[in-house]
C-alpha cells in the first residue's frame, strides 16, 4: 500500500550534475529536508570519496540517509526505498516537503514504481551465503545456475553480489528471484511530485567530473582510501566500487603514480556518468528534463516549474 506524502520533490541527475547545490537551495525556498538517493553515499567511510556535502552544509538542513551504513554492510534498492519512504513521511508529518536527491535511477525506480514483494531475508542467513559466495569464488555462478537458472542465465559470472541476492531468496523463501520479479510491484509512495533530472551537456559535465575528482584527492580521498584499504573488505562489496577508490588504493600500493591514479579516477567518474545518462534519458521517460549550461539559469527554470505544479503551496 502506497503511502501518501503529499508534496514532494525528487532530483536525479549524473554525478557531478549539480544535485546536492540545487538541492540546498530548495530546502531553503520550500522548507525541506534532505533525502539521499545515492547508493554510494550510504556509506559513512567515505565522504569525500563519494562527493558528500560538507558536513557544515549539511548542517544547514536535515539530511537523512546519508552515512547511515558501514562498507561491509550493502542496502538493496527495496530496502533503501522502504526506509526512504518512512522517512519521507515523517517529514511530510512535521510539515515540511521532502527532497529526494541521487543519481542512483534503480533506487528513484523502488520508490515510485515499487519493486517485487520479496520477504526480508534474515542478517544470519544473508551473511551465510556471501560466505559461501566468497568461498565458491568463480563456482558460485553454477550455486546460482542450480538454485535459479533463469536468474544465472541473466548475471555475469563475476556479479557476486547478485549472486548471493538470487541463493538467499530461495532459501529463504522457498522461491526463486526470477519468479518474486514477476509479481506486479507496487509504488511505496504517491502524492504530488516534482520529478527532475538534470542533464548538463557531455562536454560540460566531462570536464566538472574531471575537475572535481582532482579537487577530491586534495581534500581527503586518499585518507579515505587508504582506510578503505585497511578494512580489508571483499572485493565484489558494493562500497569497493566507489569512483576512483581502487586507483587511488594503488596508488597507496605503489602500483600506480598519483597523476595515473587520478586520471584512472577521472576516467572512471566520466564512464559512469554515461552510463547515467543513458539510464535517465531511456529509463525515466515520463521525468522532466532540465539541460540548461549554468546552475543560476536552470535553478530559475526548476523554481518556476515547481511553481506551476503547485508544490511551493501546501
Amino acid at each position: 500500500m502506497s503511502v501518501d506524502i503529499g508534496r514532494a520533490v525528487l532530483i536525479a541527475g549524473p554525478t557531478a550534475s549539480g544535485k546536492s547545490a540545487l538541492a540546498l537551495e530548495l530546502a531553503a525556498r520550500l522548507g525541506g529536508e534532505i533525502v539521499n538517493a545515492d547508493s554510494m553515499q550510504l556509506y559513512r567511510e567515505m565522504r569525500v570519496l563519494t562527493a558528500r556535502l560538507s558536513e557544515a552544509e549539511e548542517a544547514l538542513f536535515p539530511h537523512h540517509l546519508y552515512g547511515v551504513q558501514g562498507a561491509d554492510a550493502p542496502l538493496s534498492a527495496g530496502r533503501w526505498a522502504v526506509r526512504a519512504a518512512e522517512i519521507m513521511s515523517e517529514i511530510a508529518g512535521r510539515g515540511r516537503v521532502p527532497i529526494v536527491v541521487g543519481g542512483t535511477g534503480l533506487y528513484f525506480r523502488a520508490l515510485t514504481e515499487g519493486l517485487a514483494p520479496i520477504p526480508a531475508i534474515s542478517p544470519d542467513l544473508r551473511r551465510d551465503v556471501r560466505a559461501e559466495v566468497a568461498e565458491a569464488g568463480e563456482g558460485a555462478h553454477a550455486l546460482l545456475a542450480e538454485a535459479d537458472p533463469a536468474l544465472a542465465a541473466a548475471i555475469r559470472p563475476s556479479d557476486r553480489q547478485r549472486i548471493a541476492r538470487g541463493i538467499e531468496v530461495v532459501r529463504a523463501t522457498g522461491r526463486r528471484l526470477s519468479e518474486w520479479q514477476q509479481v506486479p510491484p507496487v509504488p511505496l509512495i504517491a502524492g504530488r511530485f516534482a520529478k527532475i533530472v538534470l542533464m548538463p551537456g557531455r562536454d560540460r559535465l566531462r570536464a566538472r567530473c574531471d575537475a572535481r575528482f582532482a579537487r577530491m584527492v586534495g581534500e581527503g580521498a586518499l585518507a579515505e582510501a587508504a582506510a578503505m584499504a585497511a578494512l580489508d573488505l571483499d572485493p565484489s562489496l558494493p562500497a569497493m566500487k566507489a569512483l576512483g577508490l581502487r586507483p587511488l588504493m594503488a596508488h597507496l600500493a605503489g602500483a600506480l603514480l598519483i597523476e595515473e591514479a587520478i586520471a584512472a579516477g577521472q576516467a572512471e567518474t566520466r564512464a559512469y556518468a554515461k552510463r547515467q545518462e543513458t539510464w535517465f534519458r531511456t529509463q525515466m521517460i515520463t521525468w522532466t528534463a532540465f539541460f540548461a549550461q549554468d546552475s543560476e539559469s536552470v535553478n530559475a527554470e526548476i523554481f518556476s516549474f515547481i511553481d506551476d505544479l503547485g508544490l511551493t503551496r501546501s
